[in-house]
């Protein structure tokens, strides 16, 4: 194995309550020390955030403390990214900034340079999702009628907005990755005929798989592609506005009967996710994935964490290991507490998704307003953004420095290796397509814990203050 020498990444970001250019995220050069090494820091005070230490970290001595063993010859999931939702209103307040704010944040979120974050994974919503201004879908009708053929289907709505968004995303990033989730189905589809929960009617099972069809021809027409999709966002969730309410049985049988065979029939190979809910109902996706005819359509599922326990990912990989699962969803509540937002997404997320066999880490929404809107009437009133945008400033909220510490470093490709863990000191540790070594750690503790890292064959002594959390490159 080539030799690596550790490298300890960092930059300087302040947080603000503005985004001029005095403000943006200024990243230092490298400092190389006698370890030759570097590292991002970020605490709750927000004395640090995402800022380069130039100590704070020395070769190894003999001492007792916890030692993090990384073992880069056993190998886990590759990771698909790191990132957020793209939703409708986040679209909407980033296209409406000035040309050259947009081109400077966008280059910040998706670009590879010192000063970017290397965002590569981005959900996006079928139709609107609850952070829309306002509830559509690509085929809304009068009252009582209907359109089996989907004939008049048509993605006009998302022209505004979304795809001049992701057009320029694209641009900077190409192969940022694209997951697309629906909110509901045409109400004149579902047994309710509404937009807030209600199934879909069974008679419209085909007419709905085609709806997806036309759905991933007619972004890729605009020259963008959808990697994956899931079949509803929370179908557990009655409450939400728009929302659709979809049992196991229910998803199961349209995949297997409907989605799968008409993806196939249409050269379509976006993949089929399931579920996209909660963490304490597992079984909603094994019992899917224990149909060999639908598991056979079927990449993995997706899980979001507001009921259940991380570790229960694992669950769903263990009872199916050849297919894949993802996290694509968790809230920041408004107003944030940074220094609890930072310790639990760090622990759960970050951490604790990877390390339970999770492909992606996305956080809720990239964008909102400082009154958190845009959202529909019922939608969610306390969604803070990772990004808080007033005209063409912007704040950086607690999701921006959460996805910040893996984005940067963690592209594409990486692959999950072997770290011992603690409670005090949780982490998980990767090997990027370039054979750099990265690893997270959280201090999950109310006092500066002293600890070592052993990896790249040059084991290093560092510590973190209480409640921080450190990316460490070799």
């Amino acid at each position: 194995m080539t030799s690596l020498k550790i490298i300890l990444f960092a930059s300087f970001i302040y947080l603000q309550n503005s985004c001029d250019s005095k403000d943006m995220p200024n990243y230092a050069p490298p400092v190389v020390g006698t370890t030759e090494a570097k590292f991002y820091l970020t605490t709750p005070s927000k004395s640090s955030l995402l800022q380069l230490q130039t100590n704070g970290i020395t070769p190894l001595t003999t001492n007792n403390n916890f030692t993090i063993n990384v073992n880069e010859g056993t190998t886990y999931q590759k990771m698909d990214g790191f990132g957020y939702t793209l939703t409708g209103g986040s679209a909407m307040l980033i296209n409406n900034m000035s040309q050259s704010a947009k081109n400077s944040l966008l280059q910040e979120l998706f670009g590879q340079g010192e000063n970017s974050i290397g965002v590569s994974y981005l959900r996006i919503s079928i139709g609107a999702s609850d952070l829309d201004a306002s509830v559509f879908t690509y085929n809304d009708l009068p009252a009582g009628q209907t359109d089996v053929n989907q004939a008049n289907f048509s993605i006009a709505p998302d022209l505004t907005h979304l795809i001049p968004v992701l057009k320029e995303i694209k641009a900077i990033n190409p192969n940022v990755i694209l997951l697309a989730t629906p909110w509901t189905a045409p109400s004149w589809m579902k047994t309710n005929v509404s937009s807030i929960g209600g199934s879909l009617a069974t008679a419209y099972y085909a007419s709905y798989a085609n709806y997806f069809v036309k759905y991933i021809q007619a972004m890729q027409a605009n020259g963008i592609a959808i990697d994956a999709i899931t079949i509803q966002n929370e179908p557990e969730n009655p409450h939400n506005n728009p929302s659709m309410v979809m049992t196991a049985p229910e998803q199961r049988d349209f995949i297997k009967n409907n989605l799968g065979p008409v993806f196939k029939a249409n050269n379509i190979t976006t993949k089929i996710i399931l579920f996209d809910h909660n963490l304490d109902n597992v079984n909603y996706a094994i019992s899917i994935l224990n149909d060999p005819a639908a598991k056979a359509f079927i990449d993995g599922s997706a899980f979001h964490l507001y009921a259940g326990q991380i570790e229960n990912m694992s669950q769903v990989h263990n009872a199916h290991p050849d297919k894949n699962v993802y996290f694509t969803e968790q809230w920041v509540q408004a107003p944030g507490n940074f220094p609890d937002d930072i310790k639990w997404h760090f622990r759960e997320l970050v951490i604790g998704a990877p390390r339970n066999w999770s492909k992606t880490v996305l956080e809720w929404n990239l964008a909102a307003d400082p009154n958190n809107n845009p959202h529909t009437p019922g939608g969610c009133t306390e969604c803070l953004g990772a990004i808080t945008i007033n005209g063409s400033t912007v704040v950086r909220n607690s999701a921006y420095y959460i996805i910040a510490h893996a984005s940067k470093f963690v592209p594409t490709g990486s692959t999950r290796i072997e770290s011992n863990t603690s409670v005090e000191l949780p982490n998980v540790a990767f090997k990027t397509p370039d054979n750099k070594i990265v690893v997270i750690v959280l201090n999950n503790t109310g006092a500066q814990k002293s600890f070592n890292i052993n990896a790249g064959g040059k084991p290093v002594s560092t510590m973190l203050s209480a409640g921080s959390v450190g990316t460490y490159v070799w």
